[in-house]
């Protein structure tokens, strides 16, 4: 489908940044959404350093699918992939009229199960592999390779370069499975309350692939990758 892109040169130069870590005695962990765009860092990290730690924030609200796709990764790279959950009971992640946050307040139920759930991580590990990539917001684009975030922990973004054309050739050549809500119409899949697919809003899409997240809001990231948030 794709034409030749050149992605040999990319994957290598990856490899020796995480060799390079290991050689240092960096602590190392990645965290992963577990949907399609997931799947090139999954991938490279079974080549290249499978022993690091994948961390799957798991609010309570994913697609059963998503869950399912989590587990098909699991058995075909053989990564150390580990479930975390938020300390803060979901029958207490409710405002004052008894609503669940999600409904009044999303910033706030994404940082009782995306963002304190990571803490106890990045208290015990120095470099947190993430695969954010520039192409998927305009916040997303002025992230560099490395930053510095919250308890001296380096975040490593080696995708950060990657557009959407050569993470689905990298998937194509190396015959990688796809989340199976893609053939359902949605672009981007978080949990289910706050993600859309296509026919249900035909705004979505444009330059950012990250449409259909909290769909009719400003809001356009969980908090783990803003500036004090989870880092």
């Amino acid at each position: 489908m794709f034409g030749p892109i050149d992605l040999d040169t990319p994957s290598a130069r990856i490899g020796d940044e995480l060799a390079a870590f290991r050689a240092a005695g960096r602590r190392m962990f990645a965290t992963s959404s577990f949907q399609t765009n997931s799947v090139v860092l999954l991938h490279l990290l079974s080549l290249h350093a499978p022993e690091t730690p994948v961390f799957f924030l798991d609010t309570g609200y994913h697609f059963p699918e998503t869950h399912a796709f989590r587990q098909t990764l699991a058995a075909r790279l053989g990564l150390d992939i580990r479930a975390l959950a938020s300390p803060v009971p979901r029958i207490q992640q409710r405002d004052r009229a008894g609503r669940l946050l999600f409904t009044s307040d999303p910033d706030r139920c994404c940082h009782l199960n995306k963002v304190l759930p990571l803490e106890p991580v990045l208290a015990t590990h120095d470099l947190w592999i993430s695969g954010i990539r520039g192409s998927q917001s305009s916040h997303r684009a002025g992230m560099g390779r490395n930053a510095r975030g919250r308890h001296g922990v380096e975040r490593f973004h080696p995708l950060i370069d990657w557009d959407a054309r050569m993470v689905h050739a990298w998937i194509e050549q190396h015959e990688l499975p796809r989340h199976p809500l893609d053939d359902a119409g949605y672009l981007s899949i978080g949990c289910a309350p706050c993600t859309r697919k296509l026919s249900d809003d035909p705004g979505i899409g444009g330059i950012d692939d990250r449409g259909g997240r909290w769909a009719g809001l400003k809001k356009t990231e969980c908090g783990l990758h803003l500036p004090g948030g989870g880092a």
